[in-house]
């Protein structure tokens, strides 16, 4: 039965294969959820920080926060003290540098249902800083060494999320007060102002506890501030991007705190489609067999991969032009009229001994899901045959469909992500013809065993290599481990900072 050849024929994509070119095109999807945050309705992706992440968070964050303050600070610092034999002492202090900052004994904690509190017991600081001071008629300028003892600060910070799914935090709380101070002068003066230092100090120690308060909130509200313009979307290529907003605030308990993510992949340039009711956030466990508990744990649920497929199967990106020059010699099938020719005896009779083509695509959306034994994927695909005659024409010879059942296995080392595939099913129908009958059973067999001895094999060499995963800001992955639950991916690892 012959027919008008399909509409693929008059569209033909350039692009490079190989014997399992959409085979391993469509198969890579089955890796998606492991690799890249989508979803619909319910998150793509929900990520819970442990208390070891906050033990981690707590050591870099101190780092951060050494680098950052062992700088020139503003201050502006101004004061006076009334004394019975000397009258009036008023100071100023406009900036500070600080030398050194000891916070070693502190924790860093979930605040539930708000954010983190950050407790420093016995903290150490060393400063020093101009100084301009008045006496009396008498004005003088020098500089100060102030060393802190027995530092202590109780600090909230609060975490959600705005109406664009960005994270907001804000000063929930703070508290600080040294047991200890100590105060040298040099230059101008000095002699003088030694003798009164321990006026001074207790003068001075409440102002100091107030500014360390004030530059934490200052500090909060740049971060704030930074927050506003972080982009919560990201665009992978000319077909794709992907939404990585926050569906709402963390869900914070005593224990960890939970982020729901929506990782929705969108079409470029398309306006991105509202899911027809508010998000469901994907709740994990309290408790998961994971031991020991690990700093970081992402669910990535199967929706990922339907998301990035239903993309890029709408984009038309799922098509491949396979030629006769990219099959391997050793393959038992070949893109020849008269290998094909076992399978339609008139191809080979109208176009003897011609070289072909293959238009590979998929004609429907690739249906994935993740159960604890493997990632289950459906492959609706067709292949379109065309002779390419001698003038280069491209006539149409036949359309068949090929359906295909198959699993993979992602897998983690270090910082690279890769996986396995295997074929379980394969079924070939002819959908149209114009040279007659195409005996679909033993192309189904051939086609099979080709795919499972080279195809296949072809795919898992290039996939086992994996892609690189991103270290942003010097983090990477320690010791990740990687499984499959019923519905989602589960990714654990420790990390690790280096600089």
């Amino acid at each position: 039965m012959s027919s008008a050849p399909a509409s693929g024929s008059r569209n033909h994509p350039q692009g490079r294969g190989g014997p399992g070119g959409l085979c391993l095109l469509l198969l890579l999807l089955l890796l998606l959820p492991a690799c890249a945050p989508a979803a619909r309705i319910a998150p793509g992706i929900t990520a819970r920080l442990t208390r070891r992440a906050l033990e981690f968070g707590r050591r870099f964050g101190l780092e951060l926060l050494r680098s950052q303050l062992q700088k020139e600070h503003e201050l502006n610092l101004r004061g006076s003290y009334d004394s019975p034999l000397l009258g009036t002492f008023t100071y100023a202090v406009p900036r500070i540098h600080i030398h050194e900052l000891q916070m070693n004994d502190s924790t860093l904690d979930f605040a539930e249902d708000v954010g983190v509190m950050l407790r420093v017991q016995r903290g150490r600081a060393r400063l020093s800083a101009d100084w301009e001071a008045r006496l009396g008629a008498v004005q003088d300028s020098g500089s100060v060494e102030i060393q802190m003892r027995d530092l202590a600060v109780a600090a909230v910070l609060g975490v959600g999320t705005d109406g664009g799914g960005r994270p907001v935090v804000w000063s929930g709380g703070c508290d600080a007060h040294g047991a200890h101070l100590h105060l040298e002068f040099h230059r101008g003066h000095s002699w003088l102002y030694n003798l009164l230092a321990p006026l001074l100090q207790r003068a001075l120690k409440p102002e100091l506890n107030k500014q360390l308060c004030l530059e934490l909130r200052r500090a909060i509200d740049r971060l704030e501030a930074a927050l506003k313009h972080l982009e919560v979307s990201t665009q992978l290529d000319a077909f794709a991007a992907f939404d990585y907003s926050l569906l709402g605030p963390p869900a914070i308990t005593a224990e960890h705190g939970d982020v729901a993510i929506k990782g929705e992949f969108f079409r470029v340039g398309k306006q991105q489609q509202q899911s027809p009711s508010p998000p469901l956030p994907m709740a994990l466990p309290a408790e998961l067999p994971v031991a020991p508990e690990p700093t970081l744990l992402l669910a990535i649920t199967d929706l990922v991969a339907n998301s990035a497929a239903l993309v890029y199967f709408t984009a038309g990106a799922l098509r491949r032009n396979i030629s006769a020059d990219m099959i391997p010699q050793r393959f038992p099938l070949q893109l020849k009229t008269k290998s094909m020719g076992v399978f339609s005896p008139q191809l080979q009779k109208h176009f003897p001994d011609q070289p072909m083509e293959l238009l590979l695509s998929a004609r429907r959306q690739p249906l994935l899901s993740c159960h604890p034994d493997a990632l289950h994927g459906t492959l609706f695909s067709s292949a379109e045959a065309f002779v390419v005659l001698p003038n280069a024409t491209r006539v149409p010879a036949f359309l068949l469909n090929i359906d295909a059942n198959v699993t993979g296995k992602p897998t983690i080392s270090r910082n690279r992500l890769g996986g396995t595939v295997k074929l379980k099913e394969l079924s070939v129908t002819q959908v149209t013809s114009h040279v007659g009958p195409v005996e679909v059973k033993r192309l189904e067999t051939l086609l099979k065993f080709g795919l499972w001895l080279f195809g296949v094999p072809w795919a898992n060499k290039r996939l086992r290599a994996g892609v690189p995963l991103p270290a942003p800001h010097g983090l990477s992955l320690l010791d990740p481990r990687l499984s499959l639950q019923e519905g989602f991916v589960l990714i654990t690892s420790d990390l690790q900072y280096e600089p």
